[in-house]
């Protein structure tokens, strides 16, 4: 499900101030924005069926992008 950019800024807001967060006004764009792309990518992630067998990893290692030659 997608958020909507008032559930977006309802949510960041009740976020903000739960966590007792000043969220400046010259940050607030930026915050929304990153946001509603968090919200996009956990939108397609939960799309993805999953069968009822499917397990969690146990361990995730991050590597380095490889640069690929011209």
């Amino acid at each position: 499900m997608t958020m909507t950019p008032a559930q977006i800024e309802s949510y960041v807001d009740a976020a903000a101030a739960a966590l007792e967060l000043p969220l400046s006004p010259a940050h607030r764009p930026g915050v929304l924005r990153y946001f509603a792309l968090a919200a996009d990518f956990a939108a397609l992630i939960e799309a993805v069926p999953l069968s009822m067998s499917a397990e969690s990893a146990v361990h995730f290692s991050p590597v380095e992008p490889v640069e690929k030659e011209a």
